[in-house]
Parts: structure tokens; C-alpha cells; sequence
């Protein structure tokens, strides 16, 4: 690991308090960056080194504030990482109420929007930056079996050909976009779903769940000088699921 891959860089990470927020965040911490985990709760428990600020990313007022103050006393790029995601807790479409698919896509896919573009105007302001937002596999390989969860598949599908979009807009202005879809992860969240864990194993080539650290490690690579070919793709690290 270089430890001055991220030296002078700032990155804020939206659900930062998060599992994989926080191993991320770990990982930027270890390679020099500043980092600042915006969330809604959990900023009592982030790693040490790591700058909590409350944020809804719901609320463009809300995501507005907490650019202004990141560049209040400092006006070095502030790049993002869109970690922050919810999933529907195994409904059948035909049964979710529409509050429920709203919520999902309010948080996956209109609060990524949000933040991209409050972010986003401040990095091409400044001549560039780098931004990763978060997809999944589910939105590629369209993962509905044993769990249901068509707005999840839906919204991170769309948060991939978002990040395609706006990496051709912002481009020429030296933003670069990636998008990073992991498959399984070993999270807190992913052990509330336990009794699923072999049949979801079977498919998987490798045979186990990715780890946390795993995802930060790519997303660092996104991030960095070492992507800068890198524009509107997406890294999909699925330990084989999606060939089977």
C-alpha cells in the first residue's frame, strides 16, 4: 500500500459511518487522504482520523451546507465516493407499496444525483477531480432469487448509466466518474439475511462473500492518478457470480 497515494487530497464519503463506508474510509486514511464521512448517524463510531459531518442526502439544502462549509476555509478539491444504500427487505413487486420503491430509488439513485452534482460543480470550478459512486452487481446480473428486491436491481442499474452520463458531461472539465458494482459483501447489513448465505455462496465462483476492505481497495484504485484512463466505467468484483 502507498501511503502518499492520497497526500494533500480530501474525499468525502456519503454513508461513511456505514461497513463498507468505513473500511473505505479506513483504507484513504492509510494512504494520506483527508476524510470526511457524511451520514445521518453512526458518526460516534467512525475510525480514527475520519471527520463525521451529519448529512441527509435527501436534501439538496442539506448536501448544499455541507459543501459550502468543506470549502468555507479550504478550496482544495473535495472528491466523493457515493457509498450510502438501502435495500427493500424481500418484497415481491407486486406487493410493495409505492412509498417503498420511492424510498429505495430516493436514496440509491436521486440522493447519488444530488450529491454528484453538488460535488461536482465545485470540482469543475477547480479544474477536476475524481468521483465513485457505488452500483452493485444486482444491477447487471439482475440478483431476485432466493430475495426479492426489484427496486434495489433498478436503482443500481440506474446509478451505473448515471455515472456513464455524467462521466461524458463532465469529463472535458477533468471530473472523472467510475462506478464500482461489488457483488456480496460481509457486512452487517448482508449477516441480517444469514439464513440466505449458502445459497447466495453457491453462486459465487470463489465461493465466499467479498470483504469490506476488498471494496475499499478498488475504490481507492478508482480514485486515484493510477485510474485516470478511467471515464464512466464500471468495475464489476462479483468473485465470479455474474458467469455463472
Amino acid at each position: 500500500m502507498d501511503t502518499t497515494r492520497f497526500t494533500d487530497s480530501r474525499v468525502a464519503i456519503t454513508g461513511g459511518a456505514g461497513g463498507i463506508g468505513q473500511a473505505i474510509a479506513r483504507r484513504l486514511i492509510a494512504e494520506g487522504a483527508e476524510v470526511y464521512a457524511l451520514d445521518r448517524r453512526g458518526l460516534d463510531k467512525l475510525p480514527e482520523g475520519v471527520a463525521g459531518i451529519e448529512m441527509d442526502l435527501g436534501s439538496p439544502a442539506s448536501v448544499a451546507a455541507v459543501v459550502a462549509g468543506l470549502y468555507a476555509d479550504d478550496d482544495r478539491p473535495v472528491h466523493l465516493v457515493n457509498s450510502a444504500g438501502i435495500v427493500e427487505d424481500d418484497v415481491a413487486a407486486i406487493d410493495m407499496p409505492i412509498e417503498q420503491f420511492d424510498a429505495v430509488i430516493g436514496v440509491n439513485l436521486r440522493g447519488v444525483f444530488i450529491t454528484c452534482q453538488a460535488f461536482g460543480r465545485e470540482l469543475i470550478a477547480r479544474g477536476g477531480g475524481a468521483i465513485v459512486n457505488i452500483a452493485s452487481m444486482s444491477g447487471n446480473a439482475v440478483v431476485n432469487f432466493p430475495q426479492k428486491q426489484s427496486a434495489y436491481n433498478t436503482s443500481k442499474a440506474a446509478v451505473t448509466a448515471l455515472t456513464k452520463s455524467l462521466a461524458v458531461e463532465w469529463g472535458t472539465s477533468g471530473v472523472r466518474l467510475n462506478a464500482l458494482s461489488p457483488g456480496y459483501v460481509d457486512t452487517p447489513l448482508n449477516h441480517l439475511k444469514a439464513d440466505m448465505h449458502d445459497i447466495w455462496k453457491r453462486d459465487v465462483v470463489v465461493g465466499r462473500f467479498a470483504t469490506p476492505d476488498e471494496v475499499a481497495a478498488s475504490v481507492a484504485f478508482l480514485l486515484s492518478d493510477d485510474a485516470k484512463y478511467y471515464i464512466g466505467a464500471e468495475l464489476l468484483m462479483d468473485g465470479g457470480y455474474s458467469l455463472r
